[in-house]
């Protein structure tokens, strides 16, 4: 059994349009870069995507939204810096967005990657972000319901990985990725160093193969110094 792929743009074939895709990494730190760049090139249309942020600059995840393929962001962090094309296209109208606080959106995710429907979390409670949201009271607290949030598509990235898939992330690079792939009804991955198999201490192993279908490496930085 051997996921790797030789190209992004055939770990990505048969994407459709209308995907929830869930896009790992905090800022730069852990974005998949490369996958992202395919999935532009790919073409599919209507997307939402899931991310920590809605983009930056003109490139990556902010090009996907300036070419008019997504409809949704659901984020924590819509005005990160240089967010002139999310800007643009939400004054206008022309996209959607739900602004989730960073640990709900991440246990949205944990949550579908473990079968969880839903949960109570005191978070956002008599905020906008609660309005229409049933509210329930726990020894005295109010706690609102958080849907949990299953994607069609994760793209992630990751350090090293061998050829079942089974994933290590390095450091900060960890932050999203690990419940993304879990989230998701088919996760992709990119890893910057490939490794033979009985080479990743399971113990240290994030990610194991099963939640993951395609991996594709993407061949840059240095070997970890821990």
């Amino acid at each position: 059994m051997n996921k790797f792929r030789e190209t992004a743009a055939e770990a990505l074939q048969g994407v459709a349009d209308g995907a929830v895709v869930l896009i790992g990494g905090f800022g730069a730190v852990g974005q998949p870069h490369a996958l992202i760049d395919a999935l532009v090139e790919h073409g599919a249309r209507d997307l939402t995507i899931v991310a920590n942020n809605a983009g930056v600059g003109r490139t990556g995840l902010a090009r996907l939204l300036d070419l008019g393929r997504v409809r949704r962001v659901i984020c924590s962090f819509p005005r990160s810096s240089d967010p002139v094309v999310f800007q643009k296209l939400y004054d206008a109208g022309r996209i959607e967005l739900e602004i989730v606080p960073q640990g709900t959106l991440a246990e949205r995710m944990r949550a579908a990657g473990a079968g969880i429907p839903a949960f109570y979390t005191p978070t956002a409670v008599g905020t906008a972000l609660a309005e229409g949201k049933e509210v329930r009271e726990f020894d005295g607290r109010a706690y609102v319901l958080e849907q949990a949030l299953q994607g069609d598509l994760a793209l992630i990235e990751a350090w090293q990985a061998d050829r079942w898939g089974n994933l290590v992330y390095r450091k900060s690079g960890r932050n999203f990725n690990p419940v993304m792939a879990m989230a998701a009804r088919r996760t992709v991955a990119q890893t910057q160093h490939v490794v033979g198999l009985g080479e990743l201490d399971p113990e240290a192993i994030v990610t194991p193969g099963i939640f993951v279908d395609q991996v594709v490496h993407v061949a840059y930085g240095n070997p970890p110094t821990f």
